[in-house]
């Protein structure tokens, strides 16, 4: 079994201070999760830090995830107080509906400005989210290619500088952030498994093991649809068997396993095998 992974860069020591320094500008916080992981890829520091601050939490890569199970997270993170939207940042699906999200938490803040004679202005945010996301995507889709940096913002220290992402935001954007280290195996596996830990950082071999395991025990028809396998075969046979399909063969017929696992982990990171949920309640 996978031992504790310790991954923390110090430039994330760094990006924890600046978001902590930094929060308490914020009309709003928008966190991207994976959809597919949306335990493993919630930093627990990241709701230490952000407290009681007005919150959305956004699902991205919705279309890659398995859509029940995504409705399940939704409503768990519901019942903990958070509002909710679904989105594909690279589509652009349900991005338009994320300003009208926020000002709906932010709804009775508004109206109290606007009784003071405040006019509407953009909303002050930061994204926060692990590394490999989708924030630089979502950024790019929010200001449709065009984010610019704004001047200094009234009330704001000069040194600050903030995007503007069309009429609707302004953005502190801020690094992504894993934690010190991951107390649960799963976690590391489920990041390895969708690329948003790099594949170097575990044995490739024990990742796609873990991720063969995975679908035998909860999607064995997609295994069966895609690769025509048996679900009761051990693992060695299935990477037998896809090698000889997919012809990843050495000289002298040789299973050419590397080939083997790439060729699993792009069919799982390109939805081949239907959306996926690797995160359960």
């Amino acid at each position: 079994m996978m031992k504790q992974i310790q991954w923390f860069p110090g430039h994330m020591f760094k990006s924890l201070r600046q978001i902590r320094e930094k929060i308490k500008l914020m009309d709003i916080v928008l966190i991207l999760l994976d959809a597919r992981l949306p335990k493993s890829s919630m930093n627990p520091e990241l709701l230490q830090i952000i407290k009681n601050k007005p919150t959305l939490i956004l699902f991205n890569k919705m279309d890659l995830s398995d859509e029940s199970i995504l409705i399940d997270w939704m409503a768990y993170y519901e019942d903990l107080g958070f509002a909710t939207l679904k989105i594909d940042a690279q589509s652009g699906k349900n991005v338009s509906k994320i300003h009208d999200a926020a000002q709906k938490v932010l709804i009775e803040k508004i109206e109290r400005n606007r009784e003071k004679g405040l006019k509407d202005r953009p909303l002050r945010t930061m994204i926060l989210g692990i590394p490999n996301v989708g924030k630089s995507t979502l950024i790019n889709q929010l200001s449709k290619s065009s984010a610019t940096k704004t001047g200094n913002t009234p009330g704001v220290t000069k040194a600050q500088q903030w995007i503007k992402l069309g009429n609707d935001f302004e953005l502190l954007d801020t690094p992504g952030v894993l934690w010190p280290k991951f107390e649960d195996p799963n976690v590391g596996y489920h990041l390895a498994i969708t690329g948003a830990i790099k594949d170097k950082i575990l044995p490739e071999d024990d990742v796609v093991q873990f991720a063969l395991k995975f679908l035998q025990k909860f999607y064995p028809n997609r295994l069966k649809e895609r690769y025509g396998i048996s679900i009761d075969l051990d693992y060695v046979e299935m990477l037998d068997t896809i090698g000889r399909q997919r012809g990843a063969l050495l000289k002298g017929a040789e299973i050419d396993y590397q080939r083997v696992y790439s060729i699993i982990l792009t069919d799982i990171r390109n939805k081949q095998l239907g959306g996926l949920s690797f995160d359960r309640l």
